[in-house]
């Protein structure tokens, strides 16, 4: 990166999908008409010409089914203030972040695994101690799609996890009450080519998505992944809402949350054009690295100031403390100096 006790209720069917609410189209009663025909003279052959097949646009259908679904997730939100099995802002998220067929991508595969969530029972319940006012949700952030250093047999600069890979890191999470990220770095390709490959995942209740900006190059052509920052547009952040509200409503679902990472202003543009959605909790998480007082005024600058949603907010193991005598702020430290108290923390 350049600088800058799981709830119940969340597994809780939150409404009735709207697929199961399109209407059913009738045929027509009479002739189709050809351009340019009028009624008067095509009286006889309506009586005695089969009805034409009604042409069913099923693109335009979802989208009508979206459109109502939508509405109806809206007025639950004005009843309660939220839609049922929501994580967010009933927990604060605590997750492990990397790719556990990598140790240097991050703690999650840097320390053998049992290790590893030894470490992270100790900071769950820093956290907790630090905030006895909001449970803490454990989660697993995992990088599944990564940007790779060399453009692979399509040109893309990307690379997905095996399945085995990532069913491994779903039944970790499961095994120690956590959620599951899956995080996206798309190289040269697009979220709308890649994030079909992860549906069949997303369309479980645990899982959720990461999307990060800094290795999205498709702008850029010719540039290799770590040359340069990258970015996405609202255009982007609302295709990947619209994606997972879709199978929020379709496998009735509770609702999914969101990363976006973000550690420049450029990383994500036009923000004030990202859409909610109540069945997508976007979260704008702070990824850069460094000193205290650099990291809290990245923060400020790109995540209090362009607010979306709800905020994160990221501690490196192995960069924030470099050079001492810099450190590794403390759950207290983050909490009393940030505003506002991220509801999303990931350690790399």
């Amino acid at each position: 990166m350049a600088f800058s006790s799981s709830s119940s209720t969340r597994f809780a069917a939150p409404f009735v999908s709207a697929l199961g609410l399109i209407f059913s189209l009738s045929l027509a009663g009479c002739g189709t008409r050809t351009d340019g025909e009028t009624a008067d003279t095509k009286t006889t052959a309506e009586a005695t010409t089969p009805a034409a097949p009604v042409v069913v646009d099923s693109v335009k259908l979802r989208a009508m089914a979206m459109q109502r679904d939508s509405l109806k997730a809206d007025s639950i939100v004005k009843k309660s203030g939220q839609l049922p099995g929501a994580i967010l802002p009933g927990h604060r998220i605590i997750a492990f972040y990397g790719n556990i067929r990598s140790k240097g991508m991050g703690i999650l595969g840097r320390e053998p695994k049992e290790q590893m969530f030894r470490k992270f029972e100790k900071v769950l319940a820093e956290w907790q101690a630090a905030d006895p006012s909001i449970p803490v949700q454990a989660a697993l952030h995992n990088v599944t799609i990564t940007a790779q250093g060399t453009p692979g047999k399509d040109g893309k600069w990307r690379l997905m996890n095996s399945k085995a890979t990532i069913e491994e890191v779903i039944r970790w999470g499961r095994e120690h009450n956590c959620i599951v990220f899956l995080d996206v770095q798309v190289g040269h390709s697009t979220l709308q080519a890649e994030l079909p490959k992860l549906e069949p995942y997303l369309k479980q209740p645990d899982i959720h998505l990461g999307i990060d900006p800094e290795f999205s190059l498709a702008t850029m052509p010719g540039v290799r992944p770590n040359q340069k920052i990258g970015t996405f547009d609202a255009k982007d952040v609302n295709f990947a809402v619209n994606f997972l509200a879709r199978i929020v409503s379709e496998n009735n679902l509770p609702p999914k949350v969101l990363t976006v990472h973000r550690f420049t202003r450029k990383m994500v543009t036009n923000y004030k054009n990202i859409k909610l959605d109540p069945r997508v909790q976007i979260v704008m998480h702070m990824d850069g690295h460094g000193e205290p007082t650099l990291k809290k005024d990245s923060y400020h600058d790109y995540i209090q100031t362009e607010p979306v949603q709800y905020t994160g907010f990221k501690l490196f193991y192995e960069y924030d403390a470099r050079p001492k005598p810099h450190h590794i702020m403390t759950p207290t430290e983050v909490l009393t100096q940030l505003t506002p108290k991220p509801l999303y923390i990931q350690y790399q």
